[in-house]
């Protein structure tokens, strides 16, 4: 970056918390208090208004914004998980990317409570009393696997009858075009509540692509479910036309990105066929030296043409746990109206 020392003329303002009743009142103050990250996340926050407004016009003309939504299932084990599903509620993101746990946290703690723990405690004895530690929270195996055995496969039993009645058709041409976001809509209406994100995406149509759907306790109730139906599948590539229809005729595409991985790539991947994202925010806490994609900054996404040169982005290094609800009390302060 070329150096203007005339360009140097905002000046360094310290915090007044008097003048900070909310978060978005402590935000415009990071954008003037700078502090590295602080800096960063007040410049996210303007990028993600921006992407929100553009949201709103959606309705008058669903051709013209598609805003991408890309985060890990580890997220959905913690009350951050209000997030996801107050943007979605909102439709904020039309098209969402993530992983197959996600489905599990989701759909279990629509029935079973996790708890607050410690990352100090005992790996063995927890294990020994059937308790599984994600980080910091507590994941009963009752409030897991047990619940998701018990819920998921009945309904895989029910989708199935109604796709062979729905299309007249028996094995595997029944489920041609039936892929993990049409598995997504399935299940948010008929056992998604309004406290999960799979309610919200079924109620408002929107994509959520899991294109490892098999990695994941959901994964394993589809593959479990097959030994009883041999013609049971889903169409992976049926997601992709999904993805494919989405990208090549927008006229905007944004995405706020957390986290890496598959979720991340397919974000990045489709849009470098249309030129690159217009604006992105990434959210992330993996260092950029060891070639992850995790640690890969957006500036590196312009060299594969995932990123248009001239994009507004940001990569704000933190834990999203901490910033998305920093962020969402200020995107989602207003009451939302259906």
């Amino acid at each position: 970056m070329a150096v203007d020392p005339e360009a140097f003329d905002v000046p360094v303002e310290d915090y007044d918390f008097t003048k900070a009743a909310t978060p978005g009142a402590l935000i415009d103050q990071m954008a003037k208090a700078g502090g590295f990250t602080a800096t960063k996340l007040a410049e996210a926050r303007t990028i993600l208004a921006d992407m929100r407004a553009q949201s709103e016009a959606v309705d008058a003309n669903p051709d013209k914004v598609t805003n991408w939504l890309s985060f890990p299932a580890c997220l959905c084990a913690t009350g951050t998980r209000g997030f996801f599903v107050e943007a979605i509620k909102r439709k904020m993101f039309n098209v969402v990317s993530t992983t197959c746990g996600t489905l599990d946290h989701d759909i279990a703690r629509a029935f079973k409570h996790y708890y607050h723990g410690s990352f100090e405690l005992d790996d063995i004895e927890l294990g020994e009393h059937h308790l599984m530690r994600l980080g910091n929270v507590i994941v009963p195996n009752a409030s897991y696997g047990e619940i998701l055995e018990a819920v998921v496969l009945p309904v895989l039993e029910d989708i199935y009858q109604d796709r062979l009645k729905e299309t007249g058709k028996t094995g595997a041409d029944a489920w041609i075009g039936f892929g993990s976001i049409h598995l997504v809509w399935e299940l948010g209406k008929r056992i998604g509540t309004p406290d999960t994100l799979i309610y919200w995406a079924a109620k408002h149509n929107i994509p959520v692509c899991i294109p490892g759907i098999t990695d994941g306790s959901i994964g394993a109730q589809l593959f479990m479910f097959r030994q009883k139906y041999r013609d049971f599948h889903l169409d992976t590539l049926a997601d992709e036309q999904i993805m494919s229809d989405i990208t090549w005729d927008v006229a905007t595409s944004n995405a706020l990105m957390i986290g890496g991985g598959i979720s991340k790539h397919h974000v990045i991947w489709w849009n470098q066929y249309r030129g690159g994202l217009d604006s992105a925010v990434y959210i992330t806490t993996a260092p950029e030296h060891d070639g992850s994609l995790s640690g890969a900054r957006l500036r590196e996404a312009i060299s594969w043409g995932k990123m248009r040169p001239e994009a507004p982005h940001v990569c704000v290094e933190g834990d999203a746990s901490l910033l998305l609800p920093l962020l969402g009390a200020d995107l989602f302060c207003e009451p939302y109206s259906a």
